[in-house]
């Protein structure tokens, strides 16, 4: 593989109209990047990465809503960074004009975790 890649959002099909996996076609290693999209007022998932130990953060770019995280509404707009770990039971909602974010996840290490 070349030094770096570049590659536009457009050009990666959106899975369920919501997910665009950035990692394979970056050619990412050690960590997963996407992009997400929720029209208006629409609901993510609601998830945690228990099982696999993944921790995310999440960089909304465009849009509004809230980040549901442990019975808590944290609300979001561009330029908002939220860090979760494994364990945190999370859902995105989109505000009224959508909600668009980067979604980048890695797995502890395991001698991090023990």
């Amino acid at each position: 593989m070349d030094s770096h890649q570049v590659v536009h959002t457009s050009e990666v099909e959106a899975s369920h109209g919501v997910f665009r996996a950035l990692t394979d076609r970056l050619g990412v290693a050690d960590f997963r990047v996407n992009q997400l999209e929720l029209g208006a007022d629409a609901e993510g998932p609601e998830h945690d990465h228990s099982s696999n130990g993944q921790e995310e953060v999440y960089a909304v770019i465009a849009g509004s809503g809230v980040l549901r995280a442990d019975g808590q509404e944290i609300p979001l707009r561009p330029g908002h960074f939220v860090f979760c770990p494994p364990a945190v039971r999370r859902q995105m909602v989109a505000g009224e004009d959508g909600l668009t974010w980067i979604g980048i996840g890695s797995a502890i290490a395991e001698t991090e975790a023990a």
